[in-house]
């Protein structure tokens, strides 16, 4: 009758989501931005 853990695996594969659900997050922020920033430059030409 151990107490039962949560295996160390799960812990990483969930780090490991959370970071490529940041890196996604940020480069459709950054890609978003350059296509408002473009779409402002080519406004004012």
């Amino acid at each position: 009758m151990a107490p039962k853990r949560k295996p160390p695996t799960l812990q990483q594969k969930k780090e490991e989501v959370n970071r490529k659900a940041i890196i996604w997050t940020a480069a459709s922020v950054v890609g978003l931005i350059i296509i408002i920033s473009a779409l402002i430059i080519i406004a004012n030409m």
